[in-house]
């Protein structure tokens, strides 16, 4: 067995020492300000530092391109029983999904694991603008989903900046 490096001890540290001047125990559950954001899991980008968001605030769902299908089963929660009232998407600029298909990616896990993933939809695009606009038309279209505003950007990592993405 190879050795890999572990965060768990800085991890716990750090903790230790956030835990030490904790004084948000006593938020409420439903988020304060009645949004869930879907955003892409990339490390270069932080919604809640993003859109200026707080501990309490909003949900914020993240995942592989910030895709709305893998995250209908958080926001029909987040609606239904937390009463968020608004969503926003966030995909990025330089996304990890732009660099592949799912071919691709089945192909490496054949190879690398000798397992067959032909039956996962990996949810890659060749535009991210295209993929906001196709991940509302989703959430609008879908039964589960309550009919309230819907907004997509596109974070910029050069510059930190958004931009909205609208049909044109």
């Amino acid at each position: 067995m190879s050795f890999v490096f572990s965060q768990t001890r800085e991890f716990e540290a750090a903790n230790k020492k956030y835990a030490a001047s904790f004084s948000k125990g006593d938020l409420a559950l439903p988020p304060a300000r009645k949004v869930a954001v879907v955003a892409c899991m990339d490390a270069r980008l932080d919604p809640a530092k993003v859109l200026g968001l707080e501990e309490g605030d909003a949900h914020v769902i993240r995942n592989a391109g910030g895709r709305a299908i893998d995250a209908i089963r958080s926001l029909v929660i987040s609606q239904q029983l937390l009463g968020t009232r608004e969503i926003v998407l966030i995909h990025h600029t330089d996304c990890g999904m732009l660099t592949f298909t799912d071919e691709v990616i089945r192909e490496k896990i054949r190879s690398d694991l000798g397992q067959d993933a032909d039956h996962i939809a990996f949810l890659p695009f060749t535009d991210s603008e295209k993929s906001v606009l196709d991940d509302i038309k989703l959430l609008q279209e879908h039964r589960l989903i309550l009919d309230v505003p819907i907004t997509g950007y596109i974070y910029h990592v050069e510059s930190g900046k958004i931009s909205k993405v609208q049909r044109v």
